[in-house]
């Protein structure tokens, strides 16, 4: 669990930047992984799943943190995930009367964010501790960070799976698609390329760091 800070902190720019980089989602703190191979075979897949998932987290967050004094502790959790549901329940009448077709491919992955284990997470250990305001600025953050992640992986699949993007033909009859891509297993290749690529930038970056540290002693 990401660490929270405490509630009496001033709202500043790193606690926007905190959910999209730092403590990412699904390539930092590998929540959320679910759905981020399950439906993330075409980008507008992806992006409709994180704009859910978005607006589940902001709906959910604002209400618990309106309501943090409120809520007894002994059925916090049954209070959360009551709340939850009630926003996937909108997000997913929504979704199934704005496109039918998008609503099929999604499946029952627009359900289980009820249970998605960022949303909950979320709730649990920074809604509940702290105002709104800071609340909502985190959760935009992560909404962010989660359907940035969805997006990048759908994506990739996209283009080197079917050739297109957002359905639109990019390399033209002659393209050689790669079935593998938009099949589970590639769901899976294309989220260990981008852990590796951005454990690899963490780790130049921490050594950046320490670089810096040992010169700024030694003058």
């Amino acid at each position: 669990m990401a660490p929270t800070g405490r509630s009496d902190e001033p709202i500043t720019f790193d606690t926007l930047k905190t959910g999209v980089w730092r403590e990412n989602p699904v390539f930092i703190m590998l929540l959320g992984l679910c759905p981020a191979l399950a439906v993330s075979n075409t980008a507008m897949n992806s992006l409709a799943m994180g704009l859910a998932s978005t607006f589940v987290l902001l709906g959910s967050s604002l209400l618990i943190s309106l309501l943090r004094n409120l809520i007894p502790k002994q059925v916090r959790i049954a209070s959360y995930i009551i709340i939850i549901a009630t926003f996937v329940t909108v997000v997913d009448y929504a979704i199934e009367a704005f496109s039918l077709e998008l609503y099929n491919q999604l499946g029952a992955f627009i359900q289980l964010i009820v249970v998605n284990c960022m949303i909950l997470g979320r709730c649990e250990s920074y809604a509940a501790k702290n105002k709104v305001g800071k609340t909502m600025v985190n959760a935009v953050g992560m909404g962010v960070g989660f359907t940035l992640a969805l997006f990048m992986v759908g994506a990739v699949r996209e283009i080197l799976g079917f050739g297109t993007f957002f359905g639109i033909d990019l390399f033209g009859a002659s393209f050689q698609a790669w079935a593998v891509f938009i099949l589970p297993p590639g769901g899976f290749i294309v989220l260990s390329l981008l852990l590796l690529t951005f454990a690899a930038i963490e780790r130049r970056k921490a050594a950046t760091q320490s670089e810096r540290k040992e010169r700024a002693h030694a003058a």
